[in-house]
Order: C-alpha cells, then structure tokens, then sequence
C-alpha cells in the first residue's frame, strides 16, 4: 500500500516537472531528486524502480542540459558568432524566459507561452547585442541573433523531449 501511494506521489510530482521545464525551471533534475527520495523511502520494490533507473534517469537529464546549453551557441557558432554574442544569447535568454513568464497575465498557459517567447527573444537579442559590440554589420547581427533564436528553441524542445523520456520511463519502470 505504502508502495503504491509513494508512486501516486512521485507520478504527480514528475508530471509537474515536465511541465516546469516548459519555463525553464530544472524540471528534469527534479525528477532525478524525486527518485532518488522515492527509492531511499520505499527501497527497490520487486519490478519496482532501482537504483539502475536512477542512473539512467541521471544519464537522461544530463544529456537534455547539455543539448539545451549547446543548440543556441552551436547554430550561431555556424553563422560566424564572437564568444561574446555566444555568451550573452544564453545570459539574455534566460533573463528573457523569466521575464516572459511573469508579464504574460494569463494563468498558467500564459507562463509558458512567456517564458518561451522571452528565451526566443532573449537569444535573438543578446546575440545581437553581442555582435553589435564586437562590430559587426547589421545583416550580421540580424543573422546570427535568428540562428541563436533557433538554436534555444531547439534546445528547449531537446530538454522537454528528454523530460518526457524522463517521466515515461519512471513511470514504466513503476509497473
């Protein structure tokens, strides 16, 4: 029974993660915590999730931070970005999610819909702004901030693809 209500408990709790990553909140290494609790509370239950899945869990959000910090910096990397516009379409996007999050006043999907729209803003601007201080021409720099834009929301959906995974295979794993 104890079994049963814990995995009630973390199947909830990681379908609320999945949905945090869409605004750019750790979501992915939440639910790596919540395993973690879940297996130090309840053990390795037969056909349960062990500490196997914990690690592959673990392999899994690494791989989806690591897709999300390099897709912006690599499609602009591709068009000729400096480190600087690199570096500050990251800082900006991130400013820029959490921005977008905030002023959008509606409940819940307003949020989400901000937090996206202001990391995309955010990562066109910051590498324009970094472009810009190194230099270089406006076609540039409107270049280079559209591929930083596509590479974030890439990499957003890379992250969000691999907190899918995530929350599928605890779920199997529950059964």
């Amino acid at each position: 029974m104890t079994y049963w209500i814990a995995a009630t408990i973390l199947t909830v709790l990681n379908g609320c993660c999945v949905a945090a990553n869409v605004l750019m909140l750790p979501g992915n290494w939440i639910m790596v915590g919540t395993l973690s609790v879940f297996l130090l509370a309840v053990g390795s239950a037969a056909g349960g999730p062990n500490w196997s899945t914990l690690v592959i869990v673990l392999g899994l959000a690494v791989a989806g931070e690591i897709l999300e910090a390099v897709s912006g910096s690599a499609k602009a990397a591709q068009k000729g970005a400096s480190r600087r516009a690199m570096i500050l379409s990251l800082v900006v996007s991130m400013v820029g999610s959490i921005a977008g999050a905030m002023l959008v006043p509606i409940p819940v999907i307003g949020s989400a819909v901000g937090a996206v729209v202001g990391a995309a803003a955010g990562a066109f601007g910051g590498a324009w702004m970094g472009e810009a201080w190194v230099g270089s021409e406006s076609s540039k720099r409107t270049e280079i901030g559209k591929a930083a834009m596509n590479g974030r929301m890439l990499g957003m959906f890379a992250k969000l693809t691999f907190g899918a995974a995530i929350f599928v295979f605890q779920l199997v794993s529950l059964w």
